[in-house]
């Protein structure tokens, strides 16, 4: 009796650890299936918006954190990159939400997707309450072969007249003043007609106590003018690209002085140096940044003068071609 007892307690362990193992083969192949479908959803996203009949732009980029689970970050319309703390993918259907930023409402904003044939189709409910459809696609890499070679300055900015610019807006509050290009209140961004591809640009700028605003390299990539003063840096205040790259030191001078930056953009490749101080040195880009005119990466975009956030001049806006 005993023997056959042990027999039985022998096999009884067999079979345990046979299930165990058949368990983790299964756990193990569904992990091996989750990485698998994973990897077409994994990177990052050029989303435009149907915001009843308007075209806007947001972005976004999916990540593996550990073995299974996503994470990433979203940019919407407006407002700065923020983190997504989970991405659900699970056969082709994709959703998360966020808290809402710079909207008044308390509810979360919501995304749900489908991916088919390498595009995302889907909605955005933003926190109010809103639904819009969007349509994503793969962001370019925008790596470039070789080093380029440079044209000749070009001054976008006359000292006369806003020829070259126009308004996002019917009202414009940009004007010319004693050869200075001055935006006196919060009101339209300017746009130049001429569209860059890889360029290097010089701006001489100055802002009152307190003011806000940027230049929109390719009308996607903002980079912060504000009045931070010894400040801490940060990608959201000056010399940063808004939400996404924090300068090395706080360059910014005193409110009411000229101030300059020297800006070096080569794909996704940045150089900004701030008052004569390397801010940022040849770091990517990830993607577009809130108030972007559009999400395509891919092609030439214009220099975008943001106006609608604080009183701002310019005397001096130059740009160098890159040439291949």
């Amino acid at each position: 009796m005993a023997s056959t007892h042990k027999l039985i307690i022998m096999n009884l362990r067999k079979i345990y650890s046979l299930t165990a193992a058949i368990v983790l083969i299964i756990l193990h192949i569904g992990q091996v299936k989750a990485q698998t479908e994973s990897k077409d959803l994994i990177g990052r996203w050029n989303i435009t918006l149907d915001m009843d009949g308007r075209e806007a732009p947001s972005w976004l980029e999916v990540k593996l954190s550990g073995f299974k689970v996503l994470v990433g970050y979203f940019v919407g319309d407006d407002g700065s990159a923020r983190p997504i703390s989970q991405v659900h993918f699970d056969n082709g259907k994709v959703h998360f939400s966020i808290p809402p930023q710079w909207q008044d409402s308390n509810k979360d904003m919501k995304f749900k997707g489908s991916l088919t044939q390498g595009k995302l189709n889907g909605t955005i409910q933003y926190p109010n309450g809103k639904r819009y459809p969007f349509v994503g696609e793969r962001a370019p890499a925008l790596v470039r072969e070789k080093e380029p070679t440079w044209g000749t300055p070009i001054a976008l900015f006359n000292g006369r007249d806003l020829s070259g610019w126009h308004a996002d807006k019917d009202q414009n509050q940009w004007e010319v003043k004693n050869g200075i290009l001055t935006s006196s209140k919060s009101g339209a961004n300017l746009i130049s007609n001429e569209k860059f591809e890889d360029f290097q640009l010089l701006v001489e700028f100055r802002y009152p106590e307190g003011s806000n605003s940027g230049i929109y390299l390719r009308g996607r990539y903002e980079v912060q003018i504000q009045d931070d003063y010894d400040k801490e840096p940060s990608n959201v205040l000056f010399g940063g690209v808004y939400g996404f790259l924090t300068p090395n030191e706080m360059a910014a001078g005193k409110a009411g002085e000229w101030q300059t930056f020297q800006i070096k953009l080569i794909g996704r490749r940045l150089t900004v140096v701030a008052n004569g101080k390397t801010v940022i040195c040849d770091q990517i880009i990830p993607g577009i940044t809130g108030g972007a005119l559009d999400s395509k990466e891919g092609l030439p975009g214009p220099i975008m003068l943001q106006g609608d956030h604080g009183p701002v001049e310019f005397r001096k806006i130059e740009l160098v071609k890159a040439v291949y």
